[in-house]
């Protein structure tokens, strides 16, 4: 295959009404590595909002069973990209994110925070080290399959545009990211993850926490009270991830066959396979009792976001 055939193939499809079929081969075909890693990065990002930080932490799901939590956030998002929004299965996917999520008081802004996350940090990640960045086409693709799923999770005023994600993403971390031991202590478990996932586990932890580190900017760290890493220490791991990016451009072929979430050797909780109808937690009772607006599916007829059920 050309280098570029697969860019070629998103530029030659709808931005708008087959958003999902670009999204797929961008996140399984052209940039499944730089997209899980600024996925993952993009988490870091949430808990420094204290709000989100504090409720993750009381939860215990990402300080007490780390990887469990994170194997089920990759295994449902997958399960909706891989079998499409639509689909039974995706609407199933909706349905225990909706339940977990809907067993919470959340504001519909940290929702919107949340994501705007995953709409901006993987096209600023690829547009840094990856070994070419989104198109605009592209981009603008990436956008509209996020606002879909932000609907069928019930989320209000959705951006419209990639830069409206931009502004409010940027906007709501200069107001809200701040420091709590709590905080903290889900990004350090989280830190602490990291290291274990291939090819990571190679390597001293120490460095690989610096190394995580130099790809945090100045005011995520601050929020951890995490140290900032010396300017020839952020110019020596960055300068190594952008070479990554050069050698995939010129010497390997583009991905023929998709690579989903699930294929991931960071992905270890469920090695017999997994039923997305029993990812995530199942708390006997709700914490919290609220009102919100139907979601996307439930307007449709699918996936109800429960009340009293679910958990974070």
């Amino acid at each position: 295959m050309n280098r570029f055939a697969l860019r070629d193939r998103t530029d030659g499809l709808d931005a708008r009404t087959q958003h999902e079929d670009i999204v797929r081969i961008l996140a399984t075909q052209e940039f499944p590595w730089d997209i899980t890693q600024a996925l993952s990065f993009a988490l870091f990002r949430t808990y420094a909002v204290p709000s989100i930080g504090i409720l993750l932490h009381e939860t215990g799901e990402f300080t007490e069973r780390t990887q469990k939590r994170y194997d089920d956030t990759v295994l449902i998002l997958d399960a909706i990209l891989e079998h499409g929004i639509a689909s039974p299965t995706g609407h199933s996917a909706f349905r225990r994110m909706n339940q977990m999520h809907g067993a919470y008081d959340i504001s519909n802004e940290d929702m919107r925070y949340v994501l705007s996350t995953f709409v901006v940090t993987p096209v600023r990640w690829v547009g840094e080290f990856g070994w070419r960045p989104f198109t605009p086409h592209e981009a603008e693709a990436w956008t509209h399959y996020y606002r879909a799923v932000g609907r069928h999770m019930g989320i209000r005023d959705i951006p419209e545009t990639h830069a409206d994600f931009v502004a409010l993403m940027d906007g709501y971390e200069a107001k809200h990211f701040a420091f709590d031991a709590r905080s903290q202590a889900v990004a350090d478990s989280t830190l602490e993850l990291l290291t274990t996932f291939p090819p990571s586990h190679l390597a001293p932890k120490k460095l690989v926490k610096l190394f995580a580190r130099t790809l945090m900017e100045d005011a995520l760290l601050d929020a951890f009270h995490y140290a900032r890493p010396s300017a020839l220490t952020r110019k020596v791991f960055r300068t190594a991830l952008k070479l990554r990016g050069k050698f995939v451009r010129y010497a390997l072929p583009p991905r023929e066959v998709p690579r989903f979430g699930r294929e991931n050797s960071s992905v270890r909780t469920y090695p017999k396979g997994h039923v997305v109808e029993q990812l995530g937690t199942f708390p006997k009772t709700c914490p919290v009792h609220h009102h919100r607006p139907a979601t996307a599916s439930e307007e449709e007829g699918h996936a109800p976001r429960a009340q009293g059920t679910g958990g974070s």
